[in-house]
C-alpha cells in the first residue's frame, strides 16, 4: 500500500430539509388547521481516529466529501428525517489543518478521538410553528439551513516509541531492517528512503515501534527537501536515535547539522531524549572509532554508542538504551491512566473526601 502522509480534501455538511405548508384535511372537519412538519437537520462531517490505518492514501484519490441532506417536512406534523452524518476514519496521529495550513483545526492523537468539524444545516420550520390566536391558517414555512463547506489539509504524524534521525545514507534503513521485520529499500546512495517506514522491534521479551524517516538535509526545518513533513513524523516519538555515519570525514559537522535542524524545527522535538550512535563502525579501524567517538562526545556532551547495523555489532547495547527510556515512559503513562480511572470511579460512586462537596449537592447553612 502506498504511504501518503498529507493530502487536501473538500468537505461540505448536509443542508437542512425545508419546512412545509400543509393543512389537516379530514371529512367533517371544515377547519382542520395547519399541520406542516419541520425539515430534518443536515448531516455533520465527523472525523474519527481508528487503529488499523497507517496512511491517508484513501483521501488522495477521493477529494470531495458531502454529508447527506435532511429530508423535507411532511403533513400530519411529521418532521423530515435527519441527514446521516459522514464519519471519515483516519489513522491515529492525524492532524487537520485549515486549507491554507495556517492553524490546526483538530489533532486526533489517540484511538477513538472524534471531532465534529462541520455541523449540518438546521431544519426549516413548518407552518404549524406560525399558528397564533390571530392567524389560524398560516401559509408560511421556512427553508432549511445551508450546509457549511471548507477545504482542509490532513497531515499524518506517525506515532512510534522511537524514531531514527540522520543525514541521508547514515544507515538508518539498514539499522531498522536489522532490528525488525521491516524491509525498507537499502542501497549505497543518498535518499534511498523516500517515505517513512515503521518496524516492530523485539528486545528480550519486549516490543516497541520504531520509525525510520527519509534523511534530513540542511534547511529541513524550513521545509527544504520536505523536511517539515519528515520531522513531523518523529515529533511524537518518545525517544530519538541519531545515527551518524562513521565513514564521513567530519562526523561533528554531520551531528551538528541534524541537531541545528531539530532545534530550529522546535515543537515537541525540543528537549526530547536523544541517543547518539556512531554507525558503520565495521568499516573503521579501532583508532578511528575511538577518535571519532571522542569528537562526538565532546561536541554533544553525551555518551556516544558505537554500532554497525550491517554486522549487528553494538546493536543490543543501543536497543537496551532505547528500551530503558521507552519502558520508563510507558510506566508513567500507565500510572497516569490509573490515576484518571481511579478519579472517575470515585466520581461515579460518589466516594468523596469529607471536606469535598460535589457541586450538584445542596448543603444547608449551619
Amino acid at each position: 500500500m502506498k504511504f501518503v502522509d498529507q493530502t487536501r480534501i473538500f468537505l461540505k455538511s448536509g443542508p437542512g430539509g425545508n419546512g412545509i405548508v400543509s393543512f389537516r384535511r379530514e371529512k367533517y372537519v371544515e377547519f382542520g388547521g395547519p399541520n406542516g412538519g419541520d425539515g430534518g437537520k443536515g448531516g455533520d462531517i465527523v472525523f474519527e481516529a481508528v487503529t488499523g490505518l497507517n496512511t491517508l492514501v484513501d483521501y488522495r484519490y477521493k477529494r470531495h466529501y458531502k454529508a447527506q441532506k435532511g429530508q423535507h417536512g411532511m403533513g400530519k406534523n411529521m418532521t423530515g428525517a435527519a441527514g446521516q452524518d459522514m464519519i471519515l476514519k483516519v489513522p491515529v496521529g492525524t492532524q487537520i489543518y485549515d486549507g491554507d495550513q495556517e492553524f490546526i483545526v483538530a489533532d486526533l492523537a489517540k484511538e477513538g478521538d472524534r471531532v465534529t468539524l462541520i455541523e449540518g444545516g438546521h431544519g426549516g420550520l413548518g407552518n404549524t410553528h406560525f399558528k397564533s390566536s390571530t392567524n389560524r391558517a398560516p401559509r408560511r414555512a421556512t427553508p432549511g439551513g445551508e450546509g457549511d463547506e471548507m477545504w482542509v489539509v490532513l497531515r499524518l504524524k506517525l506515532i512510534a516509541d522511537a524514531g531514527l534521525l540522520g543525514l541521508p545514507n547514515a544507515g538508518k534503513s539498514t539499522f531498522l531492517s536489522a532490528v525488525s521485520r521491516a524491509r525498507p529499500k537499502i542501497a549505497d546512495y543518498p535518499f534511498t528512503t523516500i517515505r517513512p517506514q515503521l518496524g516492530v522491534v523485539g528486545f528480550e521479551s519486549n516490543e516497541f515501534v520504531m520509525a525510520d524517516i527519509p534523511g534530513l538535509i540542511e534547511g529541513a526545518s524550513e521545509g527544504v527537501g520536505l523536511g517539515h513533513r519528515f520531522l513531523g513524523h518523529v515529533e511524537r516519538c518518545g525517544i530519538l536515535l541519531h545515527l551518524v555515519d562513521g565513514t564521513q570525514e567530519d562526523v561533528v559537522d554531520a551531528y551538528e547539522t541534524i541537531t541545528n535542524e531539530v532545534n530550529e524545527y522546535g515543537g515537541d522535538l525540543v528537549g526530547k531524549p536523544i541517543i547518539i550512535g556512531l554507525n558503520k563502525c565495521d568499516a573503521l579501524l579501532d583508532e578511528e572509532i575511538a577518535e571519532k567517538k571522542a569528537l562526538l562526545e565532546e561536541a554533544s556532551g553525551a555518551t556516544v554508542l558505537t554500532l554497525s547495523g550491517a554486522t549487528g555489532g553494538g546493536v543490543p547495547e543501543v536497543l537496551g538504551a532505547l528500551w530503558k527510556v521507552i519502558n520508563g515512559e510507558r510506566a508513567k503513562e500507565t500510572e497516569r491512566l490509573a490515576r484518571e480511572a481511579k478519579a472517575l470511579e470515585q466520581k461515579l460512586s460518589g466516594d468523596f473526601d469529607d471536606d469535598e462537596i460535589p457541586s450538584n449537592e445542596w448543603s444547608p447553612l449551619s
